[in-house]
Parts: C-alpha cells; sequence; structure tokens
C-alpha cells in the first residue's frame, strides 16, 4: 500500500519532464512564436517626412512616421537628439502614423529607432539618422553685470537680442534662463520690456552667496521661425551686507554692515523741488571725479539754480544723476537743512569713506523725503521697490500658472533639469 503513491509521483514527474522538454523544443525550431525571431529589417514598410538625401530637415516641420502598404503596423517610435533627450510624439491607434508634438530643435541631429509588426505579429525594426538646418533667426540673450563682486541687492539682467512679446514664447524664454546660487534662495525673472528681464530674490542675496546665470536656449523653437542661439553664462559673487539708509527728515545716514551700525554720519539731500526720491537704490558704480552741470537736470545756464562743479567720491544711484557724494561747500547746511539738487551730499572725509566702502549692488534707500518713489526701472535699479507679489506678476511663467497646470508645454529644453 505504501509502494503506489510513490509510484505515482515518478510517473507524475516524467511527464512534467517530457513536457517541458517538448516546450524548448518548440522555441527552438523554426514554427516558434514570433517574438523569439531576430526582428527583420523594416526598411520598405515605413516612410519618414524628413529629407533622405542629405539635406537638413525644416525644424518648422513636424516629423512624420508612416507605415506602408496594408501590411503590418508601428508599434513604437522614439527620436533622440545628440544630448540625450527625447522628441515627444503621438501615435495613432492604427500604428499607421507616428508624428511629432514637441518643437525640433534647430541645427541638431537625431536618431530614430521605429518599432513595427508584421500581420503575423513578427517584430520588425528601422534606425536612421537626420539633421535639422540650423535657424535663420537666432535669439541669444547676455547676462549682466559684468562677472565680479556685488553686494546683496545686485539684479540680475537679461538682454535679448530680438524682441519677444508673444507671452507663450517669453514663457520658453523664462524656462531656458536659469539663475543657480549658493546657498539656494527664492527668485523669479521680471519682464521689464520686451527685450529685458531682470531677476532677484524674494529678499536680498545671501552673504557669500556664488551664483551663475546661463541660458539653455540653442537651438530650441521659441516662436515662428525663431529659435535660441547660444549664450554666455555670467558667474558672480556676494560681498558684505551694506545698507545705507539716508533720513531726508532728520539729515543723516546710517551706514550697516551684515546687520550692524558702522558709521553715522550728517547729510544733505535735496531741496523742494528738487527732493531726493524716496525708496531703495541699488549702487550703480563710483567715480573718483564728475563735473557735475545744472543744465544735465534740465536746469537753464544762467539761472538761479544754475551750477557747474567739481565733484569727487561721487557713488551712483541713478542713471538721471543721483550720487552719494562729497559736498564740502555745503557742509554748514549737513545734519540741518536739505539744500541740494536731489544728491545725498556729505563732507569730503565721509564721502571718503562711502566710497572706499560700497561697491555696486549695496543698498543705498532714502526715506522720509518729499520727492517721488524711485522707479523700479528705467533709471537704474529699483528693483526693490516692488513688492515680491509684484514682482512675481512680471514673470510669464507666473501669469500663466493656470493654464500651464493643465496643459503639457510642447516645448523642450536642453538640458532638462
Amino acid at each position: 500500500m505504501n509502494d503506489t503513491p510513490r509510484i505515482r509521483t515518478v510517473l507524475s514527474c516524467t511527464l512534467l519532464a517530457v513536457t517541458v522538454t517538448a516546450g524548448a523544443g518548440a522555441c527552438s525550431g523554426t514554427d516558434g512564436h514570433p517574438l523569439s525571431t531576430k526582428p527583420y529589417d523594416a526598411a520598405e514598410q515605413v516612410s519618414f517626412s524628413a529629407p533622405a538625401d542629405g539635406r537638413k530637415a525644416d525644424p518648422n516641420k513636424a516629423l512624420e512616421i508612416t507605415a506602408k502598404g496594408a501590411e503590418g503596423r508601428i508599434t513604437d517610435v522614439t527620436v533622440v537628439d545628440a544630448t540625450g533627450h527625447h522628441l515627444a510624439g503621438e501615435l495613432t491607434a492604427d500604428g499607421r502614423l507616428w508624428r511629432s508634438t514637441g518643437s525640433l530643435m534647430a541645427g541638431a541631429r537625431y536618431t530614430v529607432r521605429v518599432s513595427v509588426e508584421d500581420d503575423d505579429g513578427a517584430p520588425g525594426t528601422r534606425t536612421f539618422t537626420f539633421e535639422t538646418a540650423p535657424a535663420k533667426r537666432a535669439l541669444t540673450v547676455e547676462f549682466g553685470p559684468e562677472a565680479g563682486k556685488y553686494g546683496v541687492g545686485q539684479p540680475i539682467t537679461a538682454d535679448l537680442s530680438l524682441p519677444v512679446k508673444d507671452r507663450e514664447a517669453r514663457a520658453v524664454v523664462e524656462r531656458a534662463l536659469k539663475v543657480r546660487s549658493s546657498p539656494a534662495v527664492e527668485g523669479s525673472w521680471h519682464w521689464v520690456d520686451d527685450k529685458k528681464l531682470h531677476f532677484r530674490p524674494k529678499e536680498y542675496w545671501p552673504t557669500g552667496a556664488a551664483i551663475t546665470a546661463s541660458a539653455n536656449l540653442a537651438g530650441v523653437k521659441v516662436g515662428d521661425k525663431l529659435y535660441g542661439g547660444e549664450s554666455k553664462p555670467l558667474t558672480l559673487t556676494i560681498g558684505d551686507r551694506i545698507e545705507a539708509v539716508a533720513d531726508a527728515g532728520s539729515f543723516s545716514m546710517t551706514v550697516r554692515r551684515n546687520g550692524e551700525v558702522i558709521k553715522t554720519m550728517p547729510v544733505t539731500t535735496g531741496k523742494p523741488g528738487f527732493s531726493t526720491r524716496n525708496g531703495i537704490k541699488v549702487v550703480l558704480g563710483k567715480e573718483y571725479y564728475v563735473r557735475m552741470r545744472g543744465t544735465s537736470v534740465g536746469i537753464a545756464e544762467g539761472s538761479s539754480e544754475s551750477y557747474d562743479l567739481p565733484v569727487y567720491y561721487a557713488t551712483r544711484v541713478t542713471w538721471s544723476g543721483e550720487y552719494v557724494h562729497a559736498a564740502p561747500w555745503s557742509v554748514g547746511s549737513q545734519g540741518f537743512a536739505n539744500v541740494s539738487h536731489g544728491c545725498v551730499g556729505m563732507s569730503t572725509g565721509n564721502a571718503a569713506w562711502f566710497f572706499e566702502t560700497v561697491r555696486p549692488g549695496d543698498i543705498v534707500k532714502t526715506v522720509n523725503s518729499i520727492g517721488d518713489t524711485m522707479d523700479p526701472f528705467g533709471n537704474g535699479f529699483g528693483d526693490w521697490n516692488l513688492s515680491w507679489d509684484k514682482w512675481r506678476q512680471g514673470s510669464a511663467l507666473v501669469a500663466d500658472t493656470k493654464s500651464a497646470a493643465h496643459q503639457p508645454d510642447p516645448s523642450r529644453l536642453r538640458p532638462l533639469v
């Protein structure tokens, strides 16, 4: 009785072994499953819209791959450029047509791999390469300021070689403009006009930050027949946090370094009719000697307000001619009255100290003046006079956040980050 189960077990194992052997024989034979065979060359089964005679493809036109004849269908398509990034596309449900949905890069080389299957399910492949023509119109970016060390208020500028007005095109450009800071900051681009953008953080740059600005626009489609070109990156470093506050009400200036008061000095600011602008300005540059004339700011020569003076230790804060500078002729009024034509005047010794202490990008703020507020743009860097919410409204990406949340961006930037 104990032998019967043992015999049945042996017989079952024998039958199983036969079954596995038969299956293995089927897989190695010529009549096996189609997927077990080497893919055939599908050159005669598919056609491409890209030129086949060595000519370069028009990057403005979509790439199309079509299954020829009634036999077989396309099962998969990958299109990859020389940097390894994929071109997006869609395949019809019947496998007859694949069409790119992303934009081709200009001046790029692509490798296309197409997988097909015939009516019997046997797989085929086809690989080919093509190049796109270079852009006839190239949009380049010039970053500013020049490489160097700056104060915590220095914006990054991006000057475009061509105007960009369309919102979608602006979004493509803005996505390609990268600003990296160590330590990291929250920041945003702001479109000043059709050809200029400024980037600033939410708060002032951290002391000691290392900043790199770059454009990943090369070959990227921006708009109709407009593609990005090569642009040179920019590297900056940030020094101490220097903030000077000129109080027109108390006729004094207080200077802080990294939050600590390092000097307070008497000053004079603009008198009525020539009041110094309120608000935050950024040091634009320093000039040891400047000849200042009233005619440069619209004062008629020979009038009661006319002047023509040699000025030393002049630290510029607006393009229109507002400086922090030595004013030895008004020392008697400094600390007591506002008598200048809009500049912040101080003694020669204090002006020399200020001149040596600050650098471009440092903050100079005027408070309690009866003058207008510093314009955000056009007369220097008044960027910090906009609240963070208003600043972000100048970004093409923030303005289109709602629609972007529901629609994938068809453009592709290089490299992806």
